[in-house]
């Protein structure tokens, strides 16, 4: 059987839909045509295709292994997932509404503490899977009063997507499978409300069946050689560095070159630092090691190319010979950006999970506007962070958003606000005062910035 008729026979199984539902009819009027969807698989995945629906995908699995080994080993690879981890989660998750709705950040609080959101640990665990595994997926866990009281993170390479040639869940009841990797059997199934996958570069973002790749994947090649190259370069000092002498005794015999290496080796065995003295005409000669040992380009070369494979510069990990302060901080707003995009990606799980939570609640999250996601990456100092907020709101921007701009929720700005102004206030009258001027003057600031000042 081929490939196309295996995909026919699948799709014309019971159960299986490859075409989407009808939408809503008017009562009376002709059924509207749906339009069918095509296979999202390329040629190149569609045998692989035909392994994963028995079993999972053994090749993620082999990277995942690959990558957790690489990160025990390796502290630099350690020391990439930790530090992307951190910046990713640094400052927590943060709701924010543009119109304040007290129930929904009562559930909000409530939410986060039991599924210890609140935790850094939690967080950073989370995300440093989800760079190890290019997936995390989240198991939603209910209480018998339909609360949300866990997220629990599974591994990644026991799961398997139940998709079909299009590319969608043959049966959003069944979404995902469990399975036991050393039996064979299945463990649980999980529906789509009951397990939340966010994929960190999937070949096919519209094929749920095509799974994330891990942060450091098309950096394991390099890894090996960079690896095998060091060790050689450890073999090497030690096999050739070391100092020798060259004995050379002009006229002597066999047995009196014997003699006279087992006196020298004798001496040198024992620690001793001798002199040596020679009856008959002969010289000792220092041979000086390797004295190359410091030409490493070879591994400063596979060094440059693991790390060209994530977007972490060379330099934020310690290694700043040869790199020039501007390339660095170009180097920098690049990851940057690519923490920013990783924070959108797992934040979108943690809402997902938390819109459980409101319709279990009875709530329509679609009725309220917030946005549940990781605060901003602190990347500038505390002067420039201000400095930043004073020309947005001397470009006219409301104060909430500025506010949100520094990584701060505005309403709880605003109540902290109030509440210190009714305690701590030395002037309960109402005094009027004059708005501060704020003024930004092009280029008079450092690198050729604005300037930034303000009169009361």
């Amino acid at each position: 059987m081929g490939i196309r008729e295996w995909w026919a026979q699948r799709a014309g199984k019971p159960g299986v839909t490859v075409v989407p539902p009808a939408t809503a009819q008017i009562p009376g009027s002709e059924p509207r045509p749906t339009s069918e969807l095509g296979a999202r698989a390329n040629p190149d995945q569609q045998v692989s295709r035909i392994y994963q629906q028995m079993s999972v995908d053994f090749d993620l699995r082999a990277t995942i292994l690959q990558i957790r080994d690489m990160d025990k080993r390796d502290g630099r690879v350690k020391r990439i997932h930790a530090r992307v981890a951190r910046d990713i989660v640094r400052g927590g998750l943060v709701l924010q509404q543009a119109v304040e709705n007290e129930t929904i950040r009562q559930e909000w609080g409530r939410f986060a503490k039991r599924c210890q959101l609140n935790r850094p640990e939690k967080l950073k665990s989370d995300a440093r899977g989800f760079l190890m595994e290019g997936n995390l997926p989240l198991q939603v866990v209910l209480d018998a009063d339909r609360n949300v009281v866990d997220l629990v993170r599974m591994p990644a390479e026991t799961i398997r997507p139940n998709v079909g040639p299009s590319g969608r869940f043959d049966d959003p009841a069944q979404a995902y499978t469990q399975f036991d990797l050393q039996t064979g059997s299945e463990l649980a199934t999980f529906a789509l409300w009951q397990l939340h996958l966010v994929r960190l570069d999937p070949d096919n973002f519209d094929d749920y069946g095509a799974l994330g790749r891990p942060f450091l994947d098309a950096s394991r090649e390099v890894w090996k050689k960079l690896r095998l190259t060091d060790e050689n370069l450890v073999i090497r000092r030690q096999m050739r560095a070391p100092l020798r002498m060259a004995h050379v005794l002009e006229g002597a015999g066999e047995e009196d070159v014997t003699k006279y290496r087992n006196q020298v080796e004798a001496d040198q065995a024992h620690g001793t630092v001798t002199d040596y003295y020679l009856n008959r005409k002969g010289s000792v000669t220092p041979m000086q090691g390797d004295a190359n040992l410091d030409h490493i380009a070879d591994v400063v070369y596979l060094l440059d190319s693991f790390f060209a494979g994530t977007p972490l510069p060379k330099g934020m990990m310690g290694y700043t010979d040869g790199m020039a302060r501007d390339i660095l901080e170009d180097l920098k707003r690049d990851y940057y950006d690519e923490v920013d995009l990783m924070q959108d990606t797992i934040g979108f799980a943690y809402a997902q999970a938390f819109r459980i939570q409101l319709l279990m609640k009875g709530l329509n999250p679609d009725e309220s506007e917030y946005t549940l996601t990781f605060a901003e990456l602190r990347t500038e100092t505390k002067t420039q962070t201000t400095d930043r907020a004073l020309k947005l709101k001397a470009a006219g921007l409301p104060a909430s958003m500025v506010f949100e701009e520094m990584g701060y929720d505005p309403i709880t700005v605003e109540r902290r606000q109030q509440a210190d102004g009714a305690r701590f206030d030395p002037y309960p009258e109402p005094v009027p005062a004059a708005a501060p001027t704020v003024k930004v003057t092009p280029g008079n600031g450092r690198k050729g910035d604005s300037s930034t000042s303000i009169s009361s």
